[in-house]
């Protein structure tokens, strides 16, 4: 990475320091970084960010290029990277300077690990009081818990979601299916936090008091599975797996199979967008039906799933097209990235012969731009320390020490 690419963006005067790994941390850190921000990526002198590892197959599939992972690089990109070692004191020390003059710090390590190593909240609170210092945890610093592992999946777990997604045959339910978007991670441990961080941001730049942004990732999810929360208010347990309104319950919202065995999301959950439908199959007759529940719901959902079956994919898209229907393919991934409107919306760049998605939202005031890859481990150590204040003397001693 180089300085010649000036930043800009609302966030562009914030500085990040990012202690955090793998997916949920990068990914907040990488949407600020998008915005502006200047992100500083702090990783060990050993392995740094276990995501750097290059997963089987991972470098033919991206064509060569970086010896780092494909999935490394979608979520790092226009940070910096410095190598730190924070057992040593010298590192605490290198650490604790750059902290002094910076906006926010994410870390996600268990609760207690900052702190040991003498770079927690109340260490750099006492040199920098308006700091915002963001803890990305599965269970949060506090409660029985709080030491727990975890990963997605458990999060998902614990938080009753899980338990609501699958299929209902009608009888029972199937096992749970695991979602190949890290709810939990995602929601809970990268856009969670940057609702939080931005908030204690403007309370630091209006009143000059920073703050501990405590993020449990299982928090965030229970916050917003809102819908099993009201069956359960209304009927005193949650719908069983796939048949709750949402999941599959009524016959106007749901997946159902084409007879080239791919799959319709039929999502005509108003009355208008039901009879529309019904109308474009021919079956007006089941328009009063399209949030039956029980037997008659059963009738009406296995009659849909007969006719629709009956046709392949490519039949049924243009007729649901022209219907305006909310009813729609289920793609792949790669079917998704050459969509029309994925594309119209330049929502996929290539950045370092890598494929990456663009950031999601779009400003009128600034303009939307990916400008550099993800950088090499260690690429800006000396750049960073010596825009920090240290000398040539002091960055040398640190890589001779091995500390950088």
């Amino acid at each position: 990475m180089t300085e010649s690419v000036a930043r800009s963006g609302p966030l562009a005067g914030i500085r990040v320091l990012d202690l955090t790994r793998l997916l949920p941390g990068p990914v907040a850190t990488m949407h600020l970084a998008d915005l502006g921000a200047e992100v500083i990526k702090i990783e060990d002198t050993g392995p740094g960010d276990y995501a750097r590892a290059m997963g089987p197959g991972e470098r033919a599939a991206a064509g060569g290029g970086s010896g780092d992972s494909v999935f490394f690089r979608m979520v790092n990109r226009n940070k910096k990277s410095l190598r730190l070692d924070l057992k040593q004191a010298a590192g605490v020390a290198a650490f604790l300077r750059l902290a002094k003059d910076a906006d926010v710090i994410f870390e996600s390590f268990r609760p207690g690990v900052v702190d040991k190593l003498g770079i927690g909240y109340a260490a750099v609170q006492a040199i920098n009081p308006r700091i915002v210092y963001c803890a990305i945890t599965g269970y949060g610093q506090t409660g029985p818990w709080a030491e727990h592992a975890g990963h997605d999946i458990n999060f998902l777990a614990t938080s009753g979601l899980l338990d609501q997604i699958g299929s209902h045959d009608g009888e029972k339910s199937g096992p749970p299916a695991i979602p190949n978007l890290q709810i939990g991670d995602v929601l809970g441990g990268a856009l969670t936090p940057l609702l939080g961080v931005l908030a204690a941001v403007i309370g630091a730049k209006a009143t000059g008091r920073g703050s501990h942004v405590d993020v449990a990732m299982t928090d965030a999810v229970l916050a917003h599975n809102i819908f099993p929360l009201v069956t359960t208010q209304v009927f005193g347990k949650p719908a069983p797996r796939g048949a709750d309104l949402l999941t599959g319950g009524v016959p106007c919202y749901g997946v159902y199979r084409t007879a080239d065995d791919r799959y319709l999301a039929v999502g005509a959950l108003e009355p208008k967008f039901w009879q529309a439908m019904c109308a474009a199959i021919g079956r007006a007759d089941l328009a009063p039906y399209g949030l039956a529940t029980g037997s008659k719901g059963r009738e009406v959902k296995s009659e849909l799933a007969a006719l629709l079956a009956s046709q392949p994919m490519a039949h049924w898209e243009p007729i649901f097209a022209a219907a305006d229907c909310c009813v729609t393919p289920i793609l792949r991934v790669d079917e998704v990235l050459q969509h029309p409107q994925v594309m119209a919306r330049e929502m996929v760049v290539d950045l370092d012969g890598v494929k990456q998605y663009a950031p999601p939202f779009r400003l009128s005031a600034w303009p939307r731009a990916v400008a550099e890859p993800a950088p090499a481990a260690g690429a800006d150590s000396e750049a960073v320390l010596a825009a920090a204040g240290f000398s040539a003397a002091e960055i040398g001693a640190f890589r001779e020490a091995k500390v950088i």
